[in-house]
């Protein structure tokens, strides 16, 4: 075995150094290239599949978990600002678990309630309250940064005492910090359900006691005042980029697209009201629910003093006189049923206010649209209210198209400069692959052309010989060379077993001289005589 590798070895030097320059500059390129694909395959092939072990993590958290999977010898990587950690796949349920013995990754907000697992007996109230408001604060702080968008979030509780006078007693508020993901915003709507969710887990809180605060500073949500500005901004916003889309929808398969632009600004209600309505009214045909009457009488006979007054208001003597008396008095008293109606109407915020519309179409294209029918159609889709001061404008105006024509074939040409950089690259690429392959394939025929040649049979010098003894005819005029007559086609003969096998020894003895001696060695020894 070792002799034919020594001899495989030997023919592909031999190979090797009968190439040109050329031949042996595109050998060294293929084959530099396909060690190079090879190791590459192999890096990719045996490359792990990583899984996210944990997110989101703090500084000290990634530290500590990092540290513990070096000390277990895992692979790692760190992802999102080193806030991730990446293990194999086939790694991620072990390692949580042997994190979680660790008690890795420590919670930065507090543990929840099971602050409260480890409180002594012997804690004062000051103690049992303050471990209380903790355990609250940390699970309203887990419940908040479940949210989409949410990376961290941070709740802090203010609490009042209990007291029993009732003018004294104070509303708890809270305050919330989040921090949001990298390119990611909290929109109104995920504020509103911070804030309902933080309030209707505390006692006694109502939505207007939360405030909430982002990473960047921004007030989102201020105590006693709500959704603040700039969401509100960002809701009325959001309201004027759907109906300008809506009434856009509608223009487009009319006009074309690009023969119409719609504007529309809107002012919304940021306040939420509440108003309640009390109605009384008395049912007909139904009995009083209580009735009394009241009756007082007197009659009697006595005298009274009577008579005309003088003058400087002296009595007239002799002027009494006598006479009867009587008096009555009735009173009533009912009691019916009233009819009591209570309305209580809870008004949003982001109710439209006002609004105003403008439409202006192409007159080219929109020549044979019929413009008070348009202007309906665009009233009825926006809700055009003329009692609230709403305004609609639909005109037909001359558009100039100069620019967007012009954008349009900038546009093509970088279109088409990006196409032809890619078919150059594809062509470069092409050409890269194409000399490796054609590479390949020289040094492919070249060796296929060695090894032909080292297998080609000896040619036996008998025949030679006897060509060479064939009968030569003179040529007649000044060329005195001679050209062998040839005989006629021979026979077939029967093949010269002993010369074929002769043949065969010295081509044996030529390859492998070695064994041949070992062979007739053992042949002249008197154990190996037949």
């Amino acid at each position: 075995m070792a002799e034919q590798v020594k001899s495989l070895m030997g023919r592909l030097s031999g190979a090797v150094q009968g190439f040109s320059l050329a031949q042996r500059t595109l050998a060294l390129i293929g084959v530099a290239v396909l060690v190079l694909g090879a190791v590459a395959l192999s890096s990719w092939m045996s490359r792990p599949t990583l899984t996210p072990l944990f997110s989101g993590l703090s500084g000290t958290d990634a530290s500590a978990v990092v540290e513990q999977l070096n000390a277990s010898g895992v692979a790692y990587e760190l992802g999102d600002g080193g806030s991730t950690v990446l293990v194999p796949a086939e790694a991620v349920y072990e390692q949580r678990i042997a994190m979680a013995a660790a008690g890795l990754p420590a919670d930065a907000d507090g543990a929840g309630y099971s602050l409260l697992d480890s409180m002594p007996m012997t804690a004062s109230e000051f103690q049992q309250q303050t471990t209380y408001q903790r355990a609250m604060e940390g699970e309203l702080a887990r419940t908040v940064g479940a949210i989409e968008g949410v990376e961290t979030a941070t709740v802090k509780l203010a609490i009042p005492e209990e007291t029993v006078f009732v003018e004294e007693q104070q509303t708890p508020t809270a305050s919330v910090f989040v921090r949001t993901r990298a390119g990611q915003t909290l929109t109104a709507d995920q504020v509103q359900s911070i804030v309902h969710l933080v309030s209707a887990g505390v006692d006694g809180m109502e939505p207007t006691d939360v405030a909430v605060i982002d990473s960047s500073g921004a007030v989102l949500s201020a105590v006693g005042e709500g959704v603040t500005a700039g969401l509100a901004d960002s809701k009325t916003a959001e309201y004027e980029e759907r109906t300008r889309l809506a009434v856009q929808a509608m223009l487009d398969p009319l006009v074309g697209v690009g023969n119409a632009t719609v504007n529309v600004s809107a002012e919304l209600d940021t306040a939420t009201t509440e108003r309640t309505t009390e109605e009384f009214s008395q049912p007909e045909d139904v009995p009083p629910l209580a009735s009394s009457t009241t009756v007082e009488e007197y009659e009697g006979t006595g005298g009274s003093a009577t008579g005309v007054l003088g003058p400087d208001n002296i009595a007239v003597p002799d002027g009494a006189a006598g006479g009867t008396g009587t008096y009555r008095t009735e009173s009533e008293d009912v009691t019916n049923s009233v009819n009591k109606t209570t309305e209580v109407t809870q008004q949003p915020a982001g109710v439209v206010q006002r609004q105003s519309v403008s439409v202006l179409i192409d007159e080219v294209a929109g020549a044979a649209v019929d413009m008070p029918a348009l202007e309906a159609a665009v009233a009825a889709a926006v809700g055009i209210d003329a009692d609230r001061g709403d305004q609609l404008s639909v005109q037909r105006l001359q558009f100039d198209t100069a620019t967007a024509q012009a954008a349009e074939e900038a546009l093509a040409a970088a279109e088409a400069a990006e196409a032809a950089a890619a078919q150059q690259d594809l062509i470069r690429q092409g050409a890269i692959g194409g000399l490796v392959l054609l590479a390949v394939i020289i040094i492919a025929i070249v060796l296929a052309r060695r090894s032909r040649k080292a297998r080609r049979e000896a040619v036996d010098l008998g025949q030679l010989d006897a060509a060479a003894a064939l009968p030569v005819v003179p040529l007649d005029g000044p060329d005195q060379d001679a050209l062998p007559v040839l005989p006629p086609a021979p026979e077939p003969v029967v093949p010269d077993t002993a010369a074929i096998k002769r043949a065969e020894l010295t081509a044996l003895a030529d390859d492998d001289p070695g064994e041949v001696a070992d062979l007739l060695r053992g042949w002249m020894t008197p154990t190996g005589r037949r």
